[in-house]
């Protein structure tokens, strides 16, 4: 892949008029030109922006819909050409050959239409008039580097961004109409942060047939830095792309695709309490209402000191709930002149004992961590423990490039089935890898407990002027943007993260329970707001008595509508390689 210079990129924020379409693509018209003699090369416009999006139906479609290429994208393609940059225009499409409509965005450039993406995720307006597309999830190579397109409810889904960014994707132009609320929304963030690309984000603002839009235009950088954003009203947004910058940031060598095979199926297709109860396999567990509590502390290199720590909180603990420590919680932190090596125990060593016997007296359920020997390997390893013993563990399958020279990586996942319902586990460095949540939650998890030691990716709004509806959060939030938050949210499970405080080492605690719904509020989670302490949340795996899931955790609304077909990358024992 040949190197590309770094150039500005522009992101127009709309509200267009329902039905207008001649006054809309005037609107455009000049806000692109206003874009491009200020420089930009890549510009966007939010979706549907051509003609408004709240269509009640393929007759109301039919009034406004077009061919690609057609009159609007040879308009925007005149821009393109004498300015000498590349536009993504939002737009309903109308497919020549087969009369199908499409939620479509199209990529144009001086040389006319580069290529285009039908919205492949439908949110709940699309089946009112729309087909899901089927072009799938398109990389296109243009002189400004590699670009990408995804349309709204697309980036909801972690497999959509990804399967971009493995082919090599510099920039995902993200045009959307979001809704219900702060934005720059967590996901665009999380997206970015997790794929080491750019996003590109133009969204509407503004009302529409009762539905309130959100605004919050922006482009975010491949560390989820949001360089620029506009909160409400029309206008335009700048910042530099350096495509070098995504490419030299690239973590495909630690992904696992051997562990994703579940990522090519829906396990959420079927009524879930059937297909998990299927031949009497592993059905799922009752559930209950258990208080969970992430503990944020600074373990130490005295594990004598450590363990007695756990004890003590154990102590205080109500019987029956479950509590999750930080990373090698027990070990403390290994360093060149404290390898693994020298402090690793395996499962039935003192300390394990010691946390068992403790669980016995506190009818309490824990999870550690501790550097693991076992045949003559050494593990980054979480053990559940609770008052019959050690109940399962997990060998850390994503090892941080800094923990190498200590662990090796497991080859397995670890769910268990508890009183609180299905578990499963991850530790740190995994959290940044999107598949590893996926997984546990294709498995069914309820619950997924995290224990780690890291720089947690957390990011503040200064508050939005956007009228939401409800209980919405508008107001200043230092933590609008926790990463955890959204793995939760995006597996529909409830996700305890506890992590280490410990600024010397660059660990900065933000533990927390959150909840299984991103976009229930007032939130449901519970959240560490000091250097150390606790943080409890009553979670609730139960169920009515019915012949479907009543609850979010175990239908999994989001986690449903995946489209696995378009993912066949995402397990792929290979990956596209991409060159600086």
């Amino acid at each position: 892949m040949t190197s590309v210079a770094p150039y500005e990129a522009a992101a127009i924020q709309y509200e267009p008029t329902l039905f207008d379409k001649s006054g809309n693509v005037a609107d455009l018209l000049a806000l692109v030109g206003e874009a491009a003699r200020h420089g930009a090369k890549l510009i966007t416009t939010p979706e549907m922006a051509t003609t408004g999006y709240c269509l009640y139906d393929y007759d109301e479609a039919a009034t406004v819909v077009e061919t690609v290429p057609g009159p609007t994208t040879d308009a925007f393609a005149a821009v393109a050409s004498e300015h000498g940059c590349y536009v993504v225009v939002g737009m309903p499409e109308v497919d020549a050959d087969t009369g199908l409509f499409y939620n479509a965005a199209v990529l144009v450039g001086p040389e006319g239409v580069v290529g285009k993406h039908r919205k492949t995720h439908s949110y709940i307006a699309e089946p009112k008039w729309a087909a899901p597309g089927n072009l799938g999830h398109q990389v296109f190579d243009t002189p400004i580097g590699r670009i990408s397109l995804l349309i709204c409810m697309d980036m909801h889904f972690v497999e959509t961004a990804r399967v971009v960014a493995l082919d090599g994707a510099d920039v995902i132009c993200h045009i959307s109409n979001w809704l219900a609320e702060r934005t720059p929304a967590p996901y665009w963030i999380s997206r970015a942060f997790e794929n080491r690309c750019y996003v590109v984000e133009s969204n509407r603002w503004g009302l529409e047939r009762t539905v309130q839009f959100s605004g919050g235009t922006c482009i975010i950088e491949p560390d989820g830095t949001v360089a620029s954003s506009i909160d409400s009203g029309n206008g335009i947004v700048y910042a530099q792309i350096d495509p070098a910058r995504a490419r030299e940031q690239n973590p495909w060598g630690d992904r696992r695709p051997e562990l994703y095979r579940e990522l090519q199926s829906n396990t959420f297709l079927w009524n879930p309490l059937d297909f998990f109860s299927l031949y009497g396999h592993r059905t799922l567990p009752d559930g209950a209402r258990t208080a969970v509590t992430v503990v944020q502390s600074t373990p130490t290199t005295d594990v004598e000191a450590n363990v007695s720590a756990i004890e003590n909180m154990m102590s205080k603990a109500n019987g029956g709930e479950l509590l999750v420590f930080p990373e090698l919680s027990i070990t403390g932190p290994l360093s060149t002149d404290r390898p693994a090596s020298a402090v690793a125990e395996s499962l039935d060593g003192p300390s394990l004992a010691r946390i068992a016997d403790a669980a016995a007296r506190t009818s309490t359920t824990v999870v550690v961590g501790l550097a693991e020997f076992a045949d003559a390997t050494f593990y980054n390893t979480a053990v559940v423990v609770g008052p019959s013993g050690i109940l399962g563990s997990y060998r850390q399958t994503h090892v941080a490039p800094a923990d190498t020279e200590f662990f090796d990586a497991g080859d397995s996942w670890a769910v268990l089935d508890l009183p609180a319902g299905r578990v499963g586990i991850l530790l740190g460095n995994d959290v940044h890898f999107p598949e590893a949540g996926r997984v546990l939650a294709l498995r069914g998890c309820d619950i997924v407990v995290c224990p780690a030691a890291m720089s947690a990716p957390v990011g503040g709004h200064v508050g939005t002027t956007i009228p939401h509806q409800g209980a919405i959060l508008t107001d200043a939030d230092p933590l609008h943007w926790h990463h955890m938050r959204v793995r939760a949210g995006e597996n529909n499970v409830w996700f305890a993260f506890a992590n280490a405080f410990d600024p010397d080492r660059g660990f900065d605690g933000h533990s927390g329970v959150f909840g299984p719904d991103t976009f229930a509020f007032p939130r449901g989670e519970s959240v560490v707001t000091t250097e150390r302490g606790a943080a409890t949340a009553v979670v609730d795996t139960t169920n009515l008595d019915s012949v479907y899931p009543t609850n979010v955790v175990r239908r999994k609304d989001l986690v449903s509508m995946r489209l696995p077909h378009h993912y066949p990358t995402l397990s792929a024992a290979s990956k596209v390689a991409v060159d600086a």
